[in-house]
């Protein structure tokens, strides 16, 4: 992580504050309400232009080309990523990630860069049933992908907000990544806090939450998830950075 932060300091200014937006119409083929999601979160034409975004979960560094999409997870025991092409798989012995690489190498991703990843093209918004916890109603979208966009199109996403502040505050999402079919089972996280990283809210820690017979979160499922050392940053680092490491 110290060498990425490195690199993007020397090679870039980070972005000081909050920019104002262009007066170009950048929301116009997003509901209302999303669009003002977005630009409580730091708003969709300051977030096009970065470069790089990068993370800490636990030991692991996710360094991601917001463009490209290209990827590369550092941990002591093991590295994964996404070269443009092929997802692939560094590691010192053979149980030291135990997981599928092509699953999870952008997992984190698309949970770390919400409400912004809901914002790609090819995808359809639709208001779905509020969200209710602890007396509180928050309106939702739906939101689908194009048949043609992703590994798993047939993914759904739920995204709920604050109707006051618009700030994002639930997900719900499906999987089927296995199965590759549609899937109306699925999983629900709170955004629980958020870090203000150079304008841009992200989140700062996430849990998942059970659910009960009415599909409304009851508790947490488990302790939450929490990320550190946050940056964003206009700075582009060289394609080289992403290729799976040469071992003797």
């Amino acid at each position: 992580m110290k060498k990425i932060v490195a690199i993007l300091v020397f090679t870039t200014l980070l972005i000081s504050c909050k920019p104002s937006e262009k007066k170009v119409d950048i929301y116009k083929n997003y509901p209302e309400n999303i669009a003002n999601v977005l630009k409580n979160h730091g708003g969709l034409a300051n977030w096009k232009k970065l470069q790089v975004l990068s993370f800490n979960k636990g030991e692991e560094a996710h360094t991601v080309d917001l463009r490209s999409r290209k990827t590369v997870v550092n941990t002591p025991n093991y590295s994964l990523g996404f070269d443009g092409k092929e997802v692939w798989l560094s590691q010192q012995d053979s149980t030291a990630f135990k997981g599928n690489k092509d699953f999870y190498y952008n997992l984190y991703f698309y949970f770390y860069t919400m409400p912004f990843v809901l914002a790609d093209d090819g995808i359809t918004y639709e208001e779905t049933t509020p969200l209710t916890f602890n007396g509180v109603n928050y309106p939702g979208y739906k939101i689908s992908y194009a048949s043609n966009k992703g590994t798993s199109p047939d993914d759904n996403y739920f995204m709920y907000y604050n109707p006051e502040t618009f700030q994002m505050e639930w997900l719900g999402y499906t999987v089927t990544y296995f199965s590759k079919q549609p899937s109306n089972k699925f999983n629900i996280i709170r955004y629980n806090d958020w870090n203000d990283v150079n304008g841009f809210l992200l989140p700062k820690s996430i849990t998942w939450y059970k659910k009960g017979e009415d599909g409304q979160p009851t508790e947490p499922a488990k302790p939450a998830t929490e990320f550190t050392l946050p940056l964003v940053s206009q700075a582009k680092l060289a394609d080289s950075f992403y290729k799976k490491p040469v071992t003797e």
